[in-house]
């Protein structure tokens, strides 16, 4: 454990005019207030806080965070006050200390109400101030050095897997590779215990065998860069066994089938050398298709930048090599705690923190806990991938983003209005995943508005969150608009003019919050017929029939509402405008839409019976046909040629049944109403081509 003049001569050997005595009283502090308290090693608490804090100046920050360190855990495990730190050490060290004692409070396996509300608040003050992620990430780092200690198996497990859920993936988010290793590492330690004993056991024999060729393979490489001129330093090591374990999975292969455990660094002098070292590399030795990353001219996400190749070294031995600066290394070991050296004050590089941003805008639209945690953790956990505006502008995006992520990503009112994408030139569909590189030129359209099915392609938790928050908006205005319709045709069925005064009084009855929630609640049927009409008029259905205060005096125009949202149009008729229509009202689920005639609308006993109209203007709906076919070449071609002639678009076509000479198929048709449906079936059963041709 540091003492107390140790730490703050680490301080002042960076940074001379460090507030001494600010130091001092922190470190004090901390021990008089933490006390007696131990570890489960059997060492006091506050060594902890204090390794802690040594960790911060291996960084070379600044004396603020130095003492956030120091106090990070007052708060949270002694009864000083987030005020009373404000008024010891002033408002800045008080606030970054309130958001690592928030981060402290996420449990990474619950999706509950408090820990989605404790993530909330830390992501709002990382925002503010990075540093505070800084500190926790020491605070985690120091924490699973030590958790060897704990006796109770469950807990370590609990701890490791929250390390490798959410602090290991925020390291890497920042750039801080060294901490994720060893995070992983250690977590893997405890979480694969068996696999973690035989892959270290074999790396060792590996070594007791001479067969380590470390320092050979790295002679080889710093003599290729000597006779061309490049000052260099060349280092190797094995990869650990996580990252082993992982590759292994991944390829399924064992590990004596792994061929690259070995990975070598290459330390230039400049930019230029590092690009010169790189074809020296590539002409010595054989490169592995598809291995080569230039992350110098397009940096990830979080500031990383190095060139990564691999090639084959001797016979068969492949080995990656990672080249880069001496400042690039630096950045790629310690990434955004790099740009935090106590000089710098303000709240850090913007450029490599875009990020959260994102996890801004999550905030912002995310509904529930489980929604919140699942976009966080997406924005955070996954792979890169480089795809550019027509303008340049580089965005970076989880590999398997389609192209309405990117319109999201570049801006909200972009990906709303998304209606197609032109991609390297060429016109391409919304759901289309981008490669690195390619260049997306966004289709837009004033009138467009995000549909439910992207939700089912589009893997960023900025898109999901934003088309999920209009989906909620669009889903309970509409809900609203039948709810409000249902009310008007109720009021019709009762003695006498409702008004106003009836509606008011009504909403009390029924104990719900105002006229919007009760429009509502009427369009989900959490509040049925009887009930509403007992709440406008007491005593009206009390001497009726049911039949009576059932019996809708007029039908429900579905217009302006939204296939999917409000309602559903059931797949088991296909309803199409000019069918009689008849809708199945369950408790929190959209009006589902039958024809009248359905059979499916037996199994629908348990729910309330709506009669629904199309309005005059309902245009467009899906149509689902069964076509028998001769099998002779021509026939499918002529019954195409029949839609394309009456302008029905083609929507899902498949073959269901194979009847020598014939071929039965199911056909799903874009058409206008049930008159252009009929059309379409009468020419098709007047065609040579079809056997048979029915309406499903």
């Amino acid at each position: 454990m540091l003492r107390q003049y140790e730490l703050v001569e680490r301080v002042k050997s960076y940074d001379p005019e460090a507030d001494e005595a600010l130091l001092n009283r922190a470190y004090v502090f901390s021990v008089q207030r933490h006390g007696s308290q131990k570890r489960a090693s059997g060492d006091p608490y506050f060594s902890h806080p204090i390794e802690v804090a040594g960790l911060m100046t291996d960084l070379k920050l600044g004396e603020e965070t130095i003492v956030t360190a120091l106090l990070h855990d007052t708060v949270e495990d002694t009864l000083t006050t987030v005020e009373e730190i404000e008024d010891l050490f002033g408002p800045e060290i008080a606030n970054m200390v309130d958001g690592v004692t928030k981060l402290s409070r996420i449990e990474a396996q619950t999706a509950d109400e408090r820990a989605a509300e404790n993530l909330r608040k830390f992501l709002l003050a990382m925002s503010n101030d990075l540093r505070v992620l800084l500190v926790k990430l020491a605070d985690r780092l120091h924490n699973m050095r030590t958790l060897h200690f704990i006796k109770n198996a469950d807990k370590r497990k609990r701890i490791a897997r929250e390390t490798m859920d959410i602090y290991a993936p925020l390291a890497e988010r920042v750039g801080m590779y060294e901490y994720m290793r060893e995070m992983q590492l250690l977590a893997f330690e405890q979480l694969e215990p068996n696999a973690y004993a035989t892959i270290v056991e074999r790396l060792e024999q590996i070594k007791q065998d001479g067969t380590e060729p470390v320092d050979r393979i790295s002679e080889s490489l710093q003599q290729a860069l000597s006779a061309e001129g490049i000052e260099a330093e060349v280092s190797g090591r094995e990869k650990h066994p996580y990252s082993i374990w992982r590759k292994m999975a991944e390829r399924q292969v064992t590990f004596e089938q792994m061929t690259d455990i070995i990975a070598f660094r290459v330390i230039t002098q400049s930019e230029e050398d590092c690009y010169r070292a790189l074809g020296i590399i590539h002409r010595k030795w054989n490169m592995i298709p598809g291995r080569f990353k230039d992350y110098i001219s397009t940096p990830k996400r979080n500031g990383y930048r190095s060139l990564h190749t691999a090639i084959i070294h001797g016979q068969s031995m492949r080995v990656e090599i990672q080249i880069r600066t001496e400042e690039m290394h630096r950045e790629s070991e310690f990434g955004l705690a790099a740009h935090w050296a106590y000089k710098q004050g303000g709240s850090g590089p913007d450029g490599q923190a875009g990020w959260i941003r994102d996890l801004l805008d999550i905030l912002d639209n995310a509904d529930d806990a489980d929604e919140l945690l699942e976009h966080t953790r997406m924005a955070m956990y996954q792979d890169r991938i480089f795809a550019f505006t027509p303008k340049g502008a580089l965005h970076q995006l989880p590999r398997g983003a389609t192209v309405v992520d990117f319109a999201y990503a570049v801006h909200t009112d972009l990906g709303d209005q998304a209606v197609g994408a032109r991609v390297n030139g060429r016109t391409v569909p919304l759901r289309t995943q981008l490669d690195n590189g390619d260049i997306v030129e966004i289709l837009k359209s004033e009138g467009q508005e995000p549909q439910p099915g992207w939700l089912n392609f589009v893997v960023t938790g900025k898109a999901r969150a934003a088309i999920r928050r209009f989906v909620r908006h669009k889903e309970r205005e509409e809900i609203g608009a039948i709810g409000r319709m249902l009310y008007d045709e109720i009021c019709e069925r009762l003695p006498g003019k409702i008004g106003k005064k009836a509606m008011k009084a009504a909403i009390k009855r029924l104990d719900v919050e105002d006229e919007d929630a009760l429009m509502h609640a009427i369009g989900t049927n959490k509040i049925s017929d009887r009930d509403l009409m007992e709440a406008l008029v007491p005593g009206s259905t009390a001497d009726q029939d049911e039949r009576d205060w059932t019996q809708q005096a007029r039908a429900i125009s579905i217009r302006g509402l939204t296939p999917g949202v409000a309602y559903e149009l059931a797949q088991c008729c296909h309803p199409v405008p000019g069918d009689r229509i008849v809708g199945l009202r369950k408790p929190g689920e959209p009006v589902q839409v039958h024809t009248i005639d359905c059979m499916n609308l037996v199994s629908g006993e348990d729910a309330d019976w709506v009669d629904l109209a199309w309005d005059a203007r309902s245009i467009g709906a899906t149509a689902r046909l069964r076509l028998v076919l001769h099998n002779k070449p021509g026939t499918l071609a002529e019954v195409t040629g029949i839609f394309s002639h009456h302008h029905a678009n083609i929507m899902n076509l498949r073959m269901v049944q194979r009847d020598e000479p014939f071929h039965s198929f199911e056909v799903d048709l874009e058409v206008q109403d049930v008159q252009h449906l009929m059309r379409i079936i009468a020419a098709l059963r007047a065609s040579d081509a079809s056997v048979e041709t029915e309406r499903i």
